[in-house]
């Protein structure tokens, strides 16, 4: 069986003064602190999530 295709996805901003759909967005990635690493599977839903907060989330190899 093939190995389902992952991604890491790491926080860098706080979601402090932020909008309530970003922060949101951040613990449905199930990023809640800074510096904090996920490993997530490889989806379109996970890619659109991290597209709406670039700028507190960076895609590490």
């Amino acid at each position: 069986m093939a190995k389902a295709k992952t991604i890491k996805i790491k926080q860098v901003g706080s979601p402090i003064r932020r909008p309530e759909s970003q922060r949101k967005i951040l613990i449905g990635l199930g990023l809640n602190k800074m510096h904090k690493v996920v490993e997530l599977q490889d989806s379109a839903e996970v890619r659109g999530a991290v597209a709406k907060v670039p700028h507190l989330v960076e895609i590490v190899d």
